[in-house]
């Protein structure tokens, strides 16, 4: 079982938000990986209920705040709707993967995963206006 780390970053490297997970496999898709951590994160939310969610996308009906969104109505987050959200965010670039020190490009490439690995999704933010 390898034990990595999962980075949300800015584009200028600034570390917003981290979390650990536990695969059992030495390979892995990236669409896999996407779909276990926004799970985790879901899951995690809806059990603790805490004030903010701080998930890779954005759940439908949320506002953004400083260290991820609050839901306008407190309620659990259905996570296969947030699956399908940020694997259509990832086909949309609203956010690109570096693992093993280079990008990683398609949901169906298979990353090698080593313990204590680190794997960093740099969010972008859209331009203002154009």
């Amino acid at each position: 079982m390898q034990t990595i780390t999962i980075t949300d970053e800015t584009a200028l490297g600034d570390i917003l938000h981290a979390i650990e997970l536990e695969i059992n496999e030495s390979i892995i898709s990236l669409e896999d990986l996407i779909r276990l951590r926004v799970t985790q994160e879901v899951e995690k939310y809806n059990l603790e209920k805490s004030e903010i969610f701080s998930g890779l996308v954005q759940p439908t009906e949320s506002e953004r705040v400083l260290n991820g969104y609050t839901l306008k109505n407190k309620r659990n987050i259905d996570a296969e709707e947030q699956v399908y959200r940020a694997l259509d965010a990832f086909q949309k670039n609203a956010f690109f993967v570096i693992a093993n020190e280079r990008q990683v490009e398609t949901l169906d490439e298979r990353i090698p995963l080593l313990d204590k690995q680190q794997i960093s999704f740099i969010k972008l933010s859209p331009l203002v206006g154009g």
